[in-house]
């Protein structure tokens, strides 16, 4: 099948990120009992949850998947988590989301969970762009790349195949 987009990753490359993102997660957490993976919505969530199936394939880690709701319009705007702040509290989380753009919604993602004390805190996302506003950076990623302002990044993680291209 000829691909006519300009495509940055393939569905068996999105793959291999992903698992690859698992074994990093794991390696930063192996004297961990618990973690907590939380995914931003929506797409991050859907990435996160598919980390999180490797990660259960490959340790013993105990995960718990974390739904992360922010209004990326107004990110400042109250920011929910479908689990409570007794579950983090005192435990290792990576908040994932699929692009890393300008750091907006990393950042803020960030600040939410910083009002509990924490073991570890962890980023990762599939796509790192190298032009952010804010000082926030990915600890996983699945590839790093300099766009035009003008380029954006789309995802596809929720029907197969999977897909990352710039338009």
């Amino acid at each position: 099948m000829a691909l006519t987009k300009n495509t940055i990753l393939s569905h068996k490359e999105i793959e291999h990120k992903i698992r690859r993102i698992a074994y990093q997660i794991y390696e930063s957490n192996v004297n961990e009992t618990e973690i907590v993976i939380a995914g931003i919505e929506s797409n991050g969530y859907i990435l996160a949850k598919k980390i999180k199936s490797q990660l259960d394939k490959i340790s013993d880690i105990n995960s718990t998947l974390c739904k992360v709701t922010i209004d990326k319009e107004e990110p400042t705007n109250t920011i929910k988590t479908s689990i409570k702040s007794e579950d983090y509290t005192n435990k290792s989380i990576v908040l994932i989301d699929d692009v890393l753009n300008s750091g907006s919604t990393l950042i803020y993602g960030i600040k939410h969970f910083l009002d509990v004390p924490l073991k570890q805190f962890k980023t990762a996302v599939l796509v790192n762009r190298n032009h952010k506003k804010f000082p926030v950076k990915a600890d996983f990623k699945g590839i790093s790349l300099s766009t035009s302002l003008f380029e954006h990044v789309h995802v596809n993680l929720s029907k197969q195949p999977y897909e990352a291209y710039l338009d």
